[in-house]
Protein backbone atom coordinates (compact mmCIF):
# COMPACT_ATOMS: atom_id res chain seq x y z
CA UNK A 1 0.00 0.00 0.00
CA UNK A 2 1.28 3.43 -0.97
CA UNK A 3 1.62 5.53 2.00
CA UNK A 4 0.78 9.07 0.96
CA UNK A 5 0.50 12.56 2.62
CA UNK A 6 -1.15 16.16 1.39
CA UNK A 7 1.08 19.15 2.08
CA UNK A 8 -1.21 21.83 2.28
CA UNK A 9 -5.01 21.49 2.71
CA UNK A 10 -6.39 25.11 1.67
CA UNK A 11 -8.38 25.67 -0.60
CA UNK A 12 -7.74 22.88 -3.19
CA UNK A 13 -5.39 20.51 -1.06
CA UNK A 14 -8.71 19.46 1.75
CA UNK A 15 -10.07 17.92 -1.56
CA UNK A 16 -6.95 16.15 -2.53
CA UNK A 17 -6.77 15.09 0.97
CA UNK A 18 -10.73 13.80 0.67
CA UNK A 19 -9.29 11.74 -2.39
CA UNK A 20 -6.45 10.37 -1.20
CA UNK A 21 -8.57 8.79 1.90
CA UNK A 22 -10.69 6.76 0.16
CA UNK A 23 -8.10 6.23 -3.39
CA UNK A 24 -7.59 2.29 -3.45
CA UNK A 25 -4.02 1.49 -3.18
CA UNK A 26 -3.16 4.68 -1.66
CA UNK A 27 -3.03 5.04 2.41
CA UNK A 28 -3.34 8.72 3.82
CA UNK A 29 -0.87 8.59 6.76
CA UNK A 30 -1.37 12.46 7.09
CA UNK A 31 -1.91 15.81 6.26
CA UNK A 32 0.41 19.09 6.47
CA UNK A 33 -0.10 22.73 6.69
CA UNK A 34 1.52 25.61 8.28
CA UNK A 35 -1.56 26.58 9.88
CA UNK A 36 -2.14 24.55 12.87
CA UNK A 37 -6.16 24.77 12.87
CA UNK A 38 -6.08 23.61 8.99
CA UNK A 39 -3.71 20.87 9.83
CA UNK A 40 -5.79 19.91 12.62
CA UNK A 41 -9.52 20.38 11.24
CA UNK A 42 -8.39 18.56 8.14
CA UNK A 43 -6.42 15.67 10.16
CA UNK A 44 -9.24 15.01 12.72
CA UNK A 45 -11.87 15.30 9.72
CA UNK A 46 -10.27 11.93 8.03
CA UNK A 47 -8.75 10.50 10.73
CA UNK A 48 -5.41 11.32 9.96
CA UNK A 49 -2.23 12.28 11.38
CA UNK A 50 -2.10 16.47 11.59
CA UNK A 51 1.65 17.75 10.34
CA UNK A 52 2.63 21.61 11.21
CA UNK A 53 6.07 21.29 9.51
CA UNK A 54 5.96 18.96 6.09
CA UNK A 55 9.72 17.80 6.82
CA UNK A 56 8.70 15.71 9.69
CA UNK A 57 6.36 13.62 7.01
CA UNK A 58 10.37 12.70 5.60
CA UNK A 59 11.02 8.93 6.70
CA UNK A 60 6.99 8.25 6.58
CA UNK A 61 5.39 8.13 2.72
CA UNK A 62 6.35 6.96 0.09
CA UNK A 63 4.74 10.30 -2.29
CA UNK A 64 3.07 13.40 -1.69
CA UNK A 65 0.80 15.69 -2.70
CA UNK A 66 2.55 19.29 -2.82
CA UNK A 67 -0.53 21.93 -3.23
CA UNK A 68 0.95 24.95 -1.35
CA UNK A 69 0.96 28.51 -2.76
CA UNK A 70 3.49 28.21 -6.22
CA UNK A 71 6.24 30.49 -4.55
CA UNK A 72 6.86 27.58 -2.21
CA UNK A 73 6.49 24.48 -4.23
CA UNK A 74 9.91 24.09 -5.26
CA UNK A 75 11.63 24.10 -1.80
CA UNK A 76 8.80 21.74 -0.36
CA UNK A 77 9.28 19.41 -3.41
CA UNK A 78 12.78 19.63 -3.16
CA UNK A 79 12.80 18.53 0.29
CA UNK A 80 10.37 15.18 -0.24
CA UNK A 81 12.72 14.25 -3.88
CA UNK A 82 15.95 14.68 -1.84
CA UNK A 83 14.12 12.35 0.15
CA UNK A 84 13.48 9.42 -2.84
CA UNK A 85 9.58 10.69 -2.16
CA UNK A 86 7.48 10.85 -5.12
CA UNK A 87 5.61 13.80 -5.77
CA UNK A 88 2.62 15.43 -7.49
CA UNK A 89 3.10 19.61 -7.28
CA UNK A 90 0.00 21.20 -8.28
CA UNK A 91 0.21 23.81 -11.47
CA UNK A 92 2.37 26.02 -11.90
CA UNK A 93 4.87 24.10 -10.94
CA UNK A 94 7.40 26.64 -9.63
CA UNK A 95 7.77 30.63 -10.08
CA UNK A 96 10.43 30.29 -12.33
CA UNK A 97 12.08 28.28 -15.37
CA UNK A 98 15.36 27.68 -12.92
CA UNK A 99 13.32 26.28 -10.34
CA UNK A 100 11.61 24.30 -12.72
CA UNK A 101 14.47 22.94 -13.86
CA UNK A 102 15.89 22.32 -10.74
CA UNK A 103 12.56 20.04 -9.62
CA UNK A 104 13.37 17.78 -12.86
CA UNK A 105 17.04 17.25 -12.60
CA UNK A 106 16.08 16.07 -9.03
CA UNK A 107 13.81 13.78 -9.83
CA UNK A 108 16.11 12.18 -12.35
CA UNK A 109 18.65 11.96 -10.11
CA UNK A 110 16.96 10.21 -7.50
CA UNK A 111 14.97 8.66 -9.57
CA UNK A 112 11.21 9.92 -8.12
CA UNK A 113 7.93 10.34 -10.08
CA UNK A 114 7.69 14.27 -10.73
CA UNK A 115 3.83 14.51 -12.09
CA UNK A 116 1.88 18.16 -12.16
CA UNK A 117 -1.30 19.22 -11.89
CA UNK A 118 -2.50 19.96 -15.02
CA UNK A 119 -6.07 18.26 -13.89
CA UNK A 120 -7.99 19.92 -17.26
CA UNK A 121 -5.84 17.09 -18.92
CA UNK A 122 -8.19 14.59 -17.18
CA UNK A 123 -11.41 16.41 -17.51
CA UNK A 124 -13.78 13.89 -19.61
CA UNK A 125 -14.60 16.12 -21.92
CA UNK A 126 -10.87 16.63 -23.10
CA UNK A 127 -10.54 12.81 -22.99
CA UNK A 128 -13.41 12.35 -24.82
CA UNK A 129 -12.58 15.01 -27.43
CA UNK A 130 -9.29 13.93 -28.21
CA UNK A 131 -10.62 10.90 -30.01
CA UNK A 132 -11.82 13.30 -32.58
CA UNK A 133 -9.11 16.11 -32.47
CA UNK A 134 -6.45 16.14 -35.38
CA UNK A 135 -4.79 18.75 -36.57
CA UNK A 136 -6.04 21.97 -35.21
CA UNK A 137 -5.62 25.28 -37.04
CA UNK A 138 -7.91 27.77 -34.34
CA UNK A 139 -8.24 27.14 -30.76
CA UNK A 140 -10.04 29.59 -28.84
CA UNK A 141 -10.19 29.11 -25.03
CA UNK A 142 -12.52 30.96 -22.70
CA UNK A 143 -11.85 30.65 -18.77
CA UNK A 144 -13.97 33.02 -17.05
CA UNK A 145 -14.63 33.35 -13.32
CA UNK A 146 -15.73 35.03 -10.09
CA UNK A 147 -12.67 37.19 -8.09
CA UNK A 148 -11.84 33.97 -5.79
CA UNK A 149 -12.57 33.71 -2.38
CA UNK A 150 -9.37 32.23 -1.67
CA UNK A 151 -5.77 34.01 -2.41
CA UNK A 152 -4.50 35.09 -5.01
CA UNK A 153 -0.71 34.42 -5.04
CA UNK A 154 0.06 34.58 -8.64
CA UNK A 155 -1.59 36.16 -11.95
CA UNK A 156 -4.41 35.08 -13.74
CA UNK A 157 -2.43 33.92 -16.62
CA UNK A 158 -0.51 31.09 -14.01
CA UNK A 159 -3.53 31.13 -12.07
CA UNK A 160 -6.29 30.12 -14.73
CA UNK A 161 -5.32 30.54 -18.03
CA UNK A 162 -1.98 28.21 -17.46
CA UNK A 163 -4.73 25.22 -18.28
CA UNK A 164 -5.36 26.06 -21.92
CA UNK A 165 -2.29 26.71 -22.80
CA UNK A 166 -1.35 23.19 -21.03
CA UNK A 167 -4.35 21.77 -23.59
CA UNK A 168 -3.19 23.96 -26.51
CA UNK A 169 0.43 22.41 -26.01
CA UNK A 170 -1.02 19.03 -25.66
CA UNK A 171 -3.07 19.33 -29.05
CA UNK A 172 -1.33 21.29 -31.12
CA UNK A 173 2.39 19.06 -29.91
CA UNK A 174 4.22 22.24 -31.02
CA UNK A 175 5.92 25.58 -29.05
CA UNK A 176 4.55 28.86 -30.16
CA UNK A 177 6.49 30.96 -32.15
CA UNK A 178 5.32 34.40 -31.66
CA UNK A 179 3.37 35.18 -28.92
CA UNK A 180 1.23 38.96 -28.27
CA UNK A 181 -0.74 39.20 -25.39
CA UNK A 182 -2.34 42.24 -22.86
CA UNK A 183 -3.75 42.35 -19.48
CA UNK A 184 -4.70 44.50 -16.97
CA UNK A 185 -4.99 44.55 -12.70
CA UNK A 186 -8.30 45.52 -12.26
CA UNK A 187 -9.58 44.53 -8.20
CA UNK A 188 -5.95 43.05 -7.26
CA UNK A 189 -1.84 43.89 -7.55
CA UNK A 190 -1.86 41.12 -10.00
CA UNK A 191 -3.29 41.19 -13.62
CA UNK A 192 -6.92 40.07 -13.07
CA UNK A 193 -7.93 39.75 -16.95
CA UNK A 194 -5.69 39.07 -19.93
CA UNK A 195 -5.54 37.71 -23.53
CA UNK A 196 -3.02 36.17 -25.33
CA UNK A 197 -2.95 34.72 -28.90
CA UNK A 198 -0.14 31.79 -29.41
CA UNK A 199 0.96 31.73 -32.95
CA UNK A 200 2.55 28.32 -33.97
CA UNK A 201 4.83 26.92 -37.05
CA UNK A 202 2.47 24.10 -37.82
CA UNK A 203 0.19 27.13 -38.89
CA UNK A 204 -2.24 26.97 -35.70
CA UNK A 205 -3.22 29.67 -33.97
CA UNK A 206 -4.49 29.66 -30.45
CA UNK A 207 -6.13 32.67 -29.03
CA UNK A 208 -6.22 32.50 -24.91
CA UNK A 209 -8.80 34.59 -22.76
CA UNK A 210 -9.11 34.76 -18.36
CA UNK A 211 -10.40 36.71 -16.75
CA UNK A 212 -11.15 36.33 -12.77
CA UNK A 213 -13.43 39.15 -12.81
CA UNK A 214 -16.53 38.34 -13.79
CA UNK A 215 -20.44 37.81 -12.53
CA UNK A 216 -20.19 34.16 -14.11
CA UNK A 217 -18.10 31.61 -14.40
CA UNK A 218 -17.54 30.29 -17.87
CA UNK A 219 -14.84 27.59 -18.88
CA UNK A 220 -14.95 26.49 -22.65
CA UNK A 221 -12.68 25.84 -25.80
CA UNK A 222 -13.41 25.61 -29.02
CA UNK A 223 -10.77 24.11 -32.14
CA UNK A 224 -11.31 23.79 -35.83
CA UNK A 225 -9.59 21.91 -37.96
CA UNK A 226 -9.89 21.13 -41.59
CA UNK A 227 -12.76 18.23 -41.56
CA UNK A 228 -14.17 19.36 -37.89
CA UNK A 229 -15.61 22.19 -35.52
CA UNK A 230 -15.32 20.89 -31.50
CA UNK A 231 -16.95 22.51 -28.80
CA UNK A 232 -15.85 21.81 -25.50
CA UNK A 233 -17.31 22.86 -22.28
CA UNK A 234 -14.95 21.47 -19.44
CA UNK A 235 -17.81 22.57 -16.18
CA UNK A 236 -20.73 20.75 -18.20
CA UNK A 237 -18.63 17.97 -19.65
CA UNK A 238 -20.61 18.79 -23.14
CA UNK A 239 -18.51 18.14 -26.39
CA UNK A 240 -20.59 18.99 -29.59
CA UNK A 241 -18.46 18.34 -33.21
CA UNK A 242 -19.70 19.48 -36.36
CA UNK A 243 -18.20 17.41 -38.81
CA UNK A 244 -18.17 17.53 -42.68
CA UNK A 245 -20.18 14.48 -44.41
CA UNK A 246 -20.07 13.64 -48.43
CA UNK A 247 -21.88 15.38 -50.60
CA UNK A 248 -25.42 14.83 -51.20
CA UNK A 249 -26.62 13.66 -54.74
CA UNK A 250 -27.24 17.38 -56.06
CA UNK A 251 -23.15 17.64 -55.00
CA UNK A 252 -24.07 20.18 -51.99
CA UNK A 253 -21.57 19.78 -49.15
CA UNK A 254 -23.42 19.15 -46.01
CA UNK A 255 -22.67 18.94 -41.74
CA UNK A 256 -23.42 16.62 -39.29
CA UNK A 257 -23.98 17.99 -35.76
CA UNK A 258 -22.80 15.36 -33.18
CA UNK A 259 -23.02 15.53 -29.11
CA UNK A 260 -20.24 12.83 -27.68
CA UNK A 261 -20.62 10.65 -25.01
CA UNK A 262 -19.03 11.61 -22.04
CA UNK A 263 -18.07 9.65 -19.30
CA UNK A 264 -19.24 10.50 -15.76
CA UNK A 265 -15.47 10.87 -13.99
CA UNK A 266 -14.13 13.06 -11.72
CA UNK A 267 -11.10 14.97 -12.76
CA UNK A 268 -9.07 15.63 -9.99
CA UNK A 269 -9.80 11.40 -9.04
CA UNK A 270 -8.35 10.25 -12.59
CA UNK A 271 -5.60 12.97 -11.87
CA UNK A 272 -4.24 11.42 -8.48
CA UNK A 273 -5.21 7.83 -9.65
CA UNK A 274 -2.64 8.36 -12.21
CA UNK A 275 0.15 9.61 -10.14
CA UNK A 276 -0.41 6.58 -7.94
CA UNK A 277 -0.50 4.04 -10.74
CA UNK A 278 2.69 6.02 -12.05
CA UNK A 279 4.49 5.22 -8.89
CA UNK A 280 3.35 1.99 -8.54
CA UNK A 281 3.70 0.53 -11.78
CA UNK A 282 7.20 2.48 -11.91
CA UNK A 283 5.98 4.21 -15.03
CA UNK A 284 6.04 7.30 -16.59
CA UNK A 285 3.93 10.18 -15.12
CA UNK A 286 0.64 11.46 -16.97
CA UNK A 287 1.69 15.09 -17.03
CA UNK A 288 5.51 15.35 -16.87
CA UNK A 289 7.40 17.78 -15.29
CA UNK A 290 8.28 18.55 -18.90
CA UNK A 291 4.97 19.15 -19.32
CA UNK A 292 4.78 21.81 -16.69
CA UNK A 293 7.73 23.46 -17.68
CA UNK A 294 6.63 23.66 -21.31
CA UNK A 295 3.31 25.51 -19.81
CA UNK A 296 5.44 27.58 -17.43
CA UNK A 297 7.59 28.68 -19.87
CA UNK A 298 5.07 30.20 -22.15
CA UNK A 299 2.96 31.37 -19.18
CA UNK A 300 6.25 33.24 -18.15
CA UNK A 301 6.37 34.63 -21.87
CA UNK A 302 2.85 36.19 -21.72
CA UNK A 303 3.43 37.50 -18.87
CA UNK A 304 6.24 39.76 -19.89
CA UNK A 305 4.48 40.68 -23.02
CA UNK A 306 1.57 41.81 -21.10
CA UNK A 307 4.16 43.80 -18.22
CA UNK A 308 5.62 45.37 -21.34
CA UNK A 309 2.61 46.21 -23.08
CA UNK A 310 1.32 48.32 -19.53
CA UNK A 311 4.77 49.76 -19.73
CA UNK A 312 4.12 51.02 -23.07
CA UNK A 313 0.60 51.97 -22.26
CA UNK A 314 1.56 54.23 -18.56
CA UNK A 315 4.51 56.00 -20.99
CA UNK A 316 1.72 56.82 -23.68
CA UNK A 317 -0.69 57.82 -20.57
CA UNK A 318 2.10 59.75 -19.44
CA UNK A 319 2.70 61.21 -22.64
CA UNK A 320 -0.61 62.44 -23.54
CA UNK A 321 -1.78 65.71 -22.84
CA UNK A 322 -5.15 66.20 -21.27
Amino acid sequence: MLKVGVIGVGHLGRYHADKYKVLPGADLIGVADISRRRAEVKAAELGVRAFYDHRDMIGLVDAVNVVVPTQDHFTVARDFIEAGVHVLVEKPMTRTLEEADGMIALADKHKVVLQVGHVERFNPAITAASSVIGRPLFIEANRINPFPQRGTDVDVVLDLMIHDIDISLMLVREEPESVRAVGVPVVSSKVDIANARLEFPGGCVANLTASRISDKSLRKIRIFQRDAYLSVDYAQRQVNVIRQVPRDPAGLPGVQAEALSIPQTDALEEEIKAFVKAVNENGLPAVSGQDGRRALAVALRIMAEVTARQGDWFDSQEREPL
